[in-house]
């Protein structure tokens, strides 16, 4: 994370455990999961190089704080518990975390309005005030079939950059944030925003209104103001809250 201000006090494993597995949780509510793939990933606090992903073969609506696996950026179990991950987990989550230390948190998935976008040559365009919170913030990855060796890899990165995220050309989208909080809201962000955009294109043919780049621009900085405030700080509680009645046990 970024430096630690009065407001950002160091966070400790179990809290990050927990805002992870609710994620999980809120991203199988929003009809995000696809089956047992894709990942949400975090670092852990204090040991660089290790993050947290669900156990393979566990839906998101099964993860918990304590099911969650440590692994390291070469896909390494080092909890000592011997329990399996998606090799495609670290593929994507370790070479991210490894290039962005910055960033906490890592959302990749397979959602239905992500992955429509992800067909669109001309990607998310300004045409919603969510996606103005994206406008310039969004890199873009070919599609290279099942396999992310080690070149793709660095192309995956390279395309990624200091951004907050990807739209994976015909695969899906992948947000980061300097906590779990902001990687969820900013997916959640992008896929409203790419929701409401196919459906004005399916209504219209394609016109929609489109702001400009200025414009556009603009709506961005407003968003972010100073930078003091992350998405996701005045959500998240909600949010959590919203977990423990839909979907209790996430903290175990």
């Amino acid at each position: 994370m970024t430096a630690v201000t009065p407001s950002r006090r160091p966070r400790t494993e179990r809290e990050v455990r927990i805002d992870l597995a609710a994620a999980y949780r809120l991203a199988a509510l929003a009809g995000w999961d696809d089956t047992i793939y894709t990942h949400l990933s975090a670092a852990v606090p204090g040991e660089p190089g290790v993050y947290l992903l669900n156990e393979f073969g566990l839906s998101f609506e099964e993860v918990t704080a304590s099911s969650l696996v440590k692994v390291d950026v070469h896909g390494r179990v080092v909890d000592g518990s011997g329990r399996r991950v998606n090799p495609s987990g670290f593929a994507i989550h370790g070479a991210v975390h490894a290039a962005r230390p910055d960033v906490e948190c890592v959302v990749h998935l397979h959602a239905p309005w992500g992955v429509a976008l992800a067909m669109l040559p001309g990607g998310l365009q300004p045409t919603s005030q969510w996606a103005m919170r994206l406008y310039g913030r969004l890199g873009r990855h070919g599609y290279e079939g099942l396999a992310l060796g080690a070149e793709e890899q660095q192309r995956m990165v390279a395309a990624l950059g200091s951004l907050d995220g990807l739209i994976l050309d015909n695969h899906g989208t992948l947000t980061v944030g300097r906590s779990v909080a902001e990687a969820y809201l900013l997916m959640h962000l992008l896929e409203r925003a790419a929701q409401a955009q196919l459906r004005a294109m399916a209504a219209s043919g394609g016109q929609v209104l489109v702001a400009s780049p200025a414009l556009a621009e603009r709506t961005y900085r407003q968003w972010v103001g100073d930078g003091s405030e992350w998405d996701g700080d005045a959500e998240w509680p909600a949010l959590l809250r919203r977990a423990e009645r839909l979907s209790p046990g996430f903290r175990d």
